[in-house]
């Protein structure tokens, strides 16, 4: 409930940032837009400038006052560039409301534009913006050509899909890819340019924002999660990579980081456990067995020997590499099948050279699985094998993803 109730109180949030992406989605390479300059969203072309106020009020009837303000806004930027402090550009309001809308009919003339945008009231006083400008009719109407109004945009699902597509087009990607990877990161860049202190820095081009959103992993990116809520995000992340219907032979490697300063044994060992379990066929009726690899990330060598040691008291049945005392790292070791018989549930690799040896070293279908917090610690730097990066927030959160 309070994943659902997050993403109800920040839809005009997401409504604007879509709207910022389907905009850049639909520009030239060399075109780009400013987000929070002018107005919500400018618009850079090879033919024009344009300023786009959107409002999202779906829940609310549409009232001239509304939209008043901010049309006073672009009369006073109009008034700047016909005073030549400013240059030149269009003017566009778009947004939705749940109904009222046919109170508006466009196009509107400047007499319209006066009584109704115009004028208003403010400590029982009344203000003619137009006059205070001391702009013209003829200036109104001016205003007018420049100005563009479209209260019945697309509903919230529709636009959201319509980015989808857009980005799945471009990427030629599926449609978890498209939102998982691609919208979820350009969530991510349009709300961290439009912090930036400097306007300048808040622009940017297609081309850069296609370079900048085009990274095949997934992000725990705040507002992603408080659009599709965590266990929802969880649940396609698992349906897409960690569905248990015809679990396949293949040599898996769980990567997993933890966090030094808020780790916890006993969570850790859980999650070997839970992996084991899903991830492992030793099966006699089995006619390919096989087992997980699990490295752990950041952990110490000596708890990493208390794991191991605690595994082996409980007869968890691993191995690592090593043959004997004193051995070196056996490649051949690690890489031995699991079977009924040697009832190997898991295989832990010590070290990222380690598991670079083993990489290169078994010859079956592999596929790497890096669950990281903040940087990816692993490139595996080979297309031959599926390199499936998630970020997350803890180890509680792996629990819930495979």
């Amino acid at each position: 409930m309070r994943d659902r109730t997050a993403v109800d109180t920040i839809k005009g949030y997401f409504y604007q940032f879509d709207y910022s992406i389907y905009k850049i989605m639909n520009l030239d390479e060399d075109e780009g837009i400013t987000v929070e300059g002018i107005e919500d969203v400018d618009v850079h072309t090879a033919t024009e400038e344009a300023a786009v106020q959107c409002k999202y009020y779906s829940k609310s009837e549409y009232n001239h006052s509304v939209i008043a303000k901010p049309i006073r806004l672009m009369l006073s930027h109009y008034k700047e560039v016909k005073d030549g402090i400013k240059p030149s550009i269009k003017y566009y309001l778009y947004g939705i409301f749940k109904s009222g809308t046919d109170k508006l009919v466009l196009p509107i003339d400047n007499t319209f534009l006066k009584e109704h945008f115009l004028t208003y009231t403010q400590a029982k006083k009344v203000y003619k913006h137009h006059i205070n400008l001391g702009l013209s009719d003829v200036d109104l109407n001016d205003f007018l050509n420049k100005l563009t109004i479209n209260i019945n945009g697309k509903n919230y699902d529709e636009q959201v899909k319509e980015v989808i597509y857009l980005l799945r087009k471009n990427f030629y990607c599926s449609e978890f890819e498209a939102e998982n990877f691609y919208y979820n990161n350009a969530l991510k860049v349009i709300k961290d340019i439009s912090t930036k202190s400097n306007i300048s820095e808040r622009f940017i081009t297609k081309k850069e924002f296609i370079k900048s959103i085009d990274k095949s992993q997934v992000l725990f990116n705040e507002w992603f999660i408080k659009y599709k809520g965590k266990k929802q995000f969880f649940a396609s992340i698992r349906n897409e990579y960690f569905t248990m219907l015809n679990v396949l032979p293949f040599e898996r490697f769980f990567l997993i980081e933890i966090d030094k300063y808020n780790y916890n044994r006993s969570v850790l060992k859980e999650l070997i456990f839970i992996i084991s379990k899903k991830w492992t066929r030793l099966s006699k009726r089995e006619p390919n067995p096989f087992c997980p690899y699990v490295y752990v990330h950041n952990i110490s060598t000596n708890e990493l020997c208390k794991i191991k040691s605690d595994l082996y008291y409980e007869k968890f049945n691993f191995v690592d590499g090593f043959v004997y005392n004193g051995a070196s790292f056996s490649a051949e070791a690690i890489t031995q099948e699991a079977n009924c018989h040697n009832n190997i549930k898991m295989k832990i690799i010590d070290n990222l050279d380690y598991l670079r040896r083993v990489l290169n070293y078994t010859t079956k279908t592999k596929e790497v699985y890096q669950f990281y917090i903040k940087n990816q610690y692993f490139n595996v730097k080979n297309d031959s094998i599926k390199d499936i990066k998630i970020q997350i927030e803890s180890l509680n959160d792996i629990k819930e993803i495979i």
